[in-house]
């Protein structure tokens, strides 16, 4: 499963430890996650996409637009 976790990190210039220290999310989680190893569960998703500002369906590539409209 692809998602967009990974080039979201990264444009924000982000380790994944430093994401851990950020959000709470275990390390080897955001691998993991990144990597399509395991899916993000509904409420990490909704952290992950409250801190990017972004949607859940952009993080997951359900859509390309990564605006999010609250």
């Amino acid at each position: 499963m692809e998602n967009n976790l990974k080039s979201l990190r990264k444009e924000r210039h982000l380790t994944q430890i430093k994401l851990q220290m950020l959000t709470g999310i275990d390390q080897s989680l955001i691998s993991k996650f990144e990597n399509g190893e395991r899916v993000p569960p509904t409420e990490v998703l909704m952290q992950l996409a409250d801190f990017y500002d972004t949607s859940m369906d952009y993080i997951m590539k359900r859509t390309t637009n990564r605006e999010f409209k609250r």
